[in-house]
């Protein structure tokens, strides 16, 4: 090794150099991860997340979080997303054997519930990762997926290996799992270190804590400040038989119509002042939209009637960017293990499908009509399978007939009107109106052509092409003879003037 001028370390030869290192070297086994510490001799994997490391406790932290009414609105709003989605399979590759695969997963997913599927794969997004297993079975010619159920988070963990390990009563630190049998995820970690990822869960627990003691602490406001305290007074020398019967009737207060009482008894009702602000609600609202922001990516309010994930005026962008993401955390997940594996078996050599949803936000067909126009405007017509494909109509060719436009006679119209001047002494004056006569003549062949292709027309967009497409096709060669006649009597009426000049 040699050392470079900046301090680096270099290889000796560009052979040493050109050799790749084909092992993973930061792993986390073996105590290689400094920030787990040596865990290759635990049989799982604990989890990173600081707040359960804090309470020395595992994801039933945040049960109370995923029993909230706003977490579960906002969290279903978001599964709903994806999953009204279009799927779709598309071929890995173009041989024969890649098409039929495809139509094999396809016929799959049409077994399968896989838009329930998705909402309930959809529950990592909350707990960090998600888990899934795959129920094979045979119909007689292929292994196929019989059923694909969802299972509880709090049932897995992850040994150092990376591998999923089942957790039971005769196995409490981890049952090893049978290969291709699992799909599993998890998402949100900043890094693949943490096994566990990191679910909204983490982000959502102290909004929820915050919002819960609003809740306890409101209701404790409103009973205090909202009814009057009753206050007993009896005379000196009562006995306890006494006082226990005044108690009784204050008690009686807060749910009977009347009571009854000695005369040498008294009660009154006290009303407690307020003092300061106890604004619960804005904490309220306050924690219901942080819940909001984080689920959904802003805090617009989930009771929007705008059918958007929140408030109308930036919700619908958020929406496709979270949808589109947790269309590729799904679909990803399950084309390289479920879609990846059957292929593997049925059609071995085969390039596994691709599964996807599109997640294109709604075209506007007002916008898009506009634009449409504007380039029809401009000259350009749209096809009959374009407006059928954008707009979703069925549509048919309008046949026009044009109302044929009075043409005047060829005889009638006039190249130029003939010279008539006595005074003028020129002697080309007879040839030039000879030379306009004569291009009259062959305009008016050329209005007839056009009169005929105008009257045969089918409609007014046929007409214009055909008119551009004839305008080169018009007979010129006549013309081209009268122009080189009306160049010469130009040029002879020029020397004649220069003559006359010079007499």
């Amino acid at each position: 090794m040699r050392k470079h001028t900046n301090g680096f370390y270099l290889p000796t030869s560009f052979a040493e150099s050109a050799k790749p290192v084909m092992e993973e070297v930061a792993t986390t086994q073996n105590g290689r991860d400094i920030t787990l510490g040596y865990v290759d001799g635990l049989p799982l994997v604990p989890s990173t997340d600081p707040l359960q490391k804090a309470r020395g406790a595992d994801l039933r932290i945040y049960e109370q979080a995923r029993s909230d009414d706003q977490v579960q609105t906002a969290l279903q709003q978001r599964k709903l997303a994806l999953s009204g989605k279009e799927w779709t399979v598309t071929a890995g590759g173009t041989s024969a054997k890649d098409k039929s695969a495809a139509d094999f997963i396809r016929e799959q997913l049409n077994t399968l519930p896989f838009d329930r599927l998705t909402e309930k794969m959809l529950s990592g997004l909350f707990w960090g990762y998600a888990v899934a297993e795959c129920l094979w079975a045979t119909d007689g010619r292929f292994i196929v997926a019989s059923d694909i159920k969802v299972k509880k988070q709090k049932r897995f963990g992850f040994a150092p290996d990376g591998s999923l390990r089942l957790l039971t009563s005769s196995a409490p630190l981890g049952e090893k799992l049978p290969d291709r049998k699992f799909w599993a995820y998890s998402t949100g970690g900043d890094d693949d270190d943490d096994l566990y990822g990191l679910g909204l869960a983490h982000w959502l627990y102290w909004p929820v804590f915050f919002k819960r003691n609003d809740i306890k602490f409101w209701l404790v406001c409103l009973e205090k400040f909202g009814m009057p305290t009753a206050l007993g007074k009896y005379p000196l020398g009562a006995s306890d038989t006494e006082k226990q019967r005044l108690l009784e009737a204050l008690h009686a207060i807060q749910s009977d119509s009347g009571v009854r009482i000695p005369d040498s008894m008294q009660i009154e009702l006290l009303s407690v002042a307020q003092s300061g602000t106890a604004n619960y609600i804005e904490l309220y609202n306050a924690m219901n939209a942080s819940i909001s922001k984080v689920i959904l990516g802003h805090t617009g309010s989930t009771d929007s009637t705008a059918g958007k994930l929140g408030g109308d005026n930036m919700a619908s962008e958020v929406r496709n960017d979270l949808t589109a993401a947790d269309s590729d955390l799904i679909c990803s997940s399950f084309n390289h293990t479920v879609v990846s594996w059957l292929t593997d078996w049925n059609f071995n050599g085969a390039k596994p499908p691709r599964v996807y949803r599109d997640v294109k936000p709604a075209l506007d067909l007002k916008n898009q009509a506009d634009r449409d126009k504007v380039i029809f405007d401009m000259g350009y017509k749209p096809t009959a399978n374009y407006i059928t494909t954008t707009y979703d109509v069925e549509v048919e060719a309008v046949v026009v007939t044009p109302t044929p436009t009075p043409v005047e006679s060829p005889k009638a119209v006039k190249f130029a009107e003939p010279v008539v001047d006595s005074a003028d002494p020129s002697p080309v004056t007879d040839y030039t109106n000879q030379l306009a006569k004569n291009a009259d003549e062959l305009i008016a062949e050329w209005i007839k052509i056009i009169a005929a292709k105008v009257a045969s027309a089918e409609d007014l967009t046929t007409l214009q092409d055909d008119l551009l497409g004839m305008y080169g096709d018009l007979p010129t060669d006549d013309l081209t003879k009268v122009m080189s006649l009306a160049f010469a009597a130009a040029d002879l009426a020029g020397r004649f003037d220069v003559l006359q000049e010079i007499k």
